[in-house]
């Protein structure tokens, strides 16, 4: 189903060590508005819905975000690269660093762990994309306070990036709720307008 490139869709980047911005990004990786979440409702909902094409975007775009899991990955190790003890301790990346090392792990930025309880996912395609609409300008919201919050210009041109692959998906999904309206405004389909 998929060919995977070895290969960022983006080179990822940052200017070296910072922990607190480190600590910041992981919510992009297993927040409520991160990367993991919405890879997972898009490779869901898929199944819910009777049109083709609206199956193809969000799979693409499911598949898309896994990429874009990866990529919040490699910034958050450049930005733990090299980190001591007591760095990781001001940081407040103690406990943290015990339990996961400088590994990634799915949490928010107040440290709690990613929950499917974030995965809206209804079985109804209208609802699902109404749900993916919102879903995706939470994370461009979310990427554009992870700029504010940072100086570094590497990691900011990387999350400006993937800033705007989330307006790219806002539109496609934009284009999937007017397929599924279509399709169900014919005699296809049980609903009527």
């Amino acid at each position: 189903m998929w060919t995977y490139d070895k290969i960022l869709q983006y080179p990822a980047q940052t200017c070296g060590k910072n922990l607190r911005m480190a600590k910041n990004v992981l919510t992009q990786y297993g927040g409520p508005d991160g990367e993991l979440g919405a890879s997972l409702r898009y490779l869901n909902q898929r199944y819910a819905t009777p049109h083709k094409e609206v199956r193809a975007i969000l799979t693409d775009v499911g598949t898309e975000e896994l990429g874009h899991l990866e990529m919040v990955a490699v910034l958050f190790g450049q930005l733990t690269e090299g980190a001591t003890k007591d760095e990781l301790i001001a940081a407040g990346l103690d406990g943290y660093n015990i339990e996961h090392g400088c590994n990634p792990f799915y949490i928010n930025t107040s440290g709690q762990t990613f929950d499917t309880y974030v995965i809206g996912s209804k079985g109804d395609p209208r609802v699902d994309m109404y749900e993916n609409l919102a879903a995706e300008q939470k994370a461009r919201i979310t990427y554009e306070n992870l700029i504010k919050m940072s100086d570094d210009e590497r990691l900011n041109k990387t999350l400006k990036f993937l800033r705007e692959r989330e307006v790219v998906h806002f539109q496609r999904f934009g284009e999937s709720l007017r397929l599924i309206d279509d399709y169900y405004s014919t005699d296809r389909y049980f609903y009527k307008k």
